[in-house]
């Protein structure tokens, strides 16, 4: 059966048990619909992560266990009506899960692991729509019977990140409860319904008006910081994403983790200095606005819960007197203490100031943003059952036609291992020409490398080191 095939189980939506409302990231994704063909409800907005898998796998016990994921976590088959006025989400009962099975080439001469990744890339080009249930597939791609690829599917309107994680870990758990005979020893979790619920409430407590008034304050006068894009594609113009792909060396993480104990704060917030470096060079803005993400899970009750938590904060950054990059990443970290203090959902965010959004609608301008992958419950060489599951997440290869975003540019950094970091931008050809992104890339590279050799280093001097 090929990639793009199915295999017939994934179901209509029918009524179901109950209506719920929605949660604030849900209807921000009802903000950015843009039908059934692209934005944020579109069949490529998705979520794929890709696992090698060592020994014998059984197919039925593979689809059994997805099934028991899929009847777990209510959000995989949870309808979001988004019509008109009248939006919520419905919780429908379990249908069987799609699982598409490839044969991969076994004997080539290239590396099991280079093959391994086109795989992946591969299924990155795939569609699941978001009209049908459930909302989640696989695709088990076999080298030979002990050898074996295994790609999890999720939309993003049901999914983030964390939530692949979460998967992942639960279907090895069920795989290896199905090999024995026995329940999975899972915890229980809690639905995204009940999160959807909560997350009003909070929203309407004086906690949240108090981090109301902040980021009013804050943001006044403020846009996020966009960059021109190469083309201006047509209004109605299907977007068609790609992904850069860039390595890291072990040395920087090293000295990156060195400065940030120095300074008392995160490596992430080192990173992010430099991107907001970046961002300096390529725009001449002072007053920085980058957007970077969170894992929206600030309420600990949830952290086993599978949905759409992932949450976009403004981080506004004042590079005025900024005189090199100690002090650079000194105000990244104040910026993003606050920040995080005072987390809202980003639409209730952009409501508390009228001109931050703005360079969404230009036209001709790309928001940039930012995010490093700290997600818990990573497989690598964890056992399940007779399998060995591990994620593939050292990959190099460019992806042609990747998955999309409802817009702008996605920066992405892991931390692996290994101490290097991988790195990936996604973009729209439409809007962007790869040599753009490389460079980009190249000059993050220079600019981080230059910026930790040197912190002491004036910004501007250390900006024009990038070029």
């Amino acid at each position: 059966m090929g990639i793009a095939g199915t295999s017939g189980h994934a179901a209509e939506l029918t009524a179901g048990a109950g209506r719920y409302p929605l949660s604030a990231n849900l209807e921000l994704f009802c903000m950015f619909d843009k039908g059934d063909e692209q934005g944020a409800l579109g069949p490529r907005h998705l979520m794929v992560t890709g696992w090698r898998v060592t020994g014998p796998v059984s197919e039925d016990k593979l689809t059994a266990a997805l099934d028991a994921v899929v009847a777990r976590h209510e959000m995989l088959r949870t309808e979001v009506a988004r019509g008109g006025t009248d939006q919520y989400q419905e919780v429908h009962p379990p249908v069987p899960v799609e699982l598409d099975v490839v044969d991969l080439p076994g004997d080539t001469g290239r590396p099991r692991d280079e093959l391994a990744e086109e795989f992946v890339n591969r299924v990155e080009g795939t569609t699941l729509s978001f009209t049908k249930l459930p909302h989640v597939k696989a695709v088990l791609g076999r080298f030979d019977p002990v050898d074996a690829v295994l790609v999890l599917v999720a939309h993003h309107a049901a999914s983030d990140g964390w939530t692949m994680t979460i998967l992942v870990r639960d279907l090895a758990a069920c795989y290896a409860a199905i090999e024995a005979g026995v329940p999975p020893e899972l915890p229980d979790p809690r639905q995204y319904r009940q999160f959807s619920a909560w997350q009003r409430q909070h929203l309407a407590s004086p906690q949240a008006d108090t981090s109301r008034r902040y980021w009013q304050q804050k943001l006044q006068h403020a846009e996020l910081t966009a960059v021109p894009m190469d083309m201006v594609p047509p209004p109605d113009q299907i977007s068609a994403y790609a992904t850069h792909r860039f390595l890291l060396d072990a040395r920087l993480t090293t000295d990156a983790r060195a400065l940030a104990r120095t300074l008392r704060c995160s490596p992430f917030m080192v990173l992010l200095a430099a991107f907001e470096a970046v961002l300096y060079k390529l725009t001449g803005v002072r007053d920085l606005v980058a957007p970077t993400f969170t894992s929206g899970r600030g309420n600990q009750e949830y952290a086993q819960t599978v949905g759409p938590f992932l949450n976009l904060i403004p981080v506004r950054t004042d590079l005025t007197e900024c005189e090199n990059f100690t002090a650079l990443v000194t105000r990244t970290r104040s910026a993003c203490l606050e920040a995080y203090s005072r987390e809202l959902p980003f639409g209730d965010i952009a409501e508390q100031a009228p001109e931050l959004t703005r360079p969404y609608a230009a036209g001709n301008l790309a928001v940039i943003s930012f995010q490093l992958f700290q997600f818990p419950y990573t497989m690598n060489g964890q056992r399940a059952g007779s399998l060995e599951l591990s994620e593939i997440r050292r990959r190099l290869l460019p992806c042609q036609a990747s998955t999309d975003i409802p817009n702008g540019v996605l920066w992405t950094l892991d931390i692996l291992p290994s101490g290097e970091i991988a790195g990936h931008i996604k973009f729209n050809k439409n809007e962007f020409l790869p040599a753009t992104m490389i460079g980009i890339a190249d000059d993050y590279q220079r600019i981080l490398g230059n910026a930790l050799a040197a912190p002491g280093t004036s910004l501007d001097e250390i900006c024009r080191s990038g070029s």
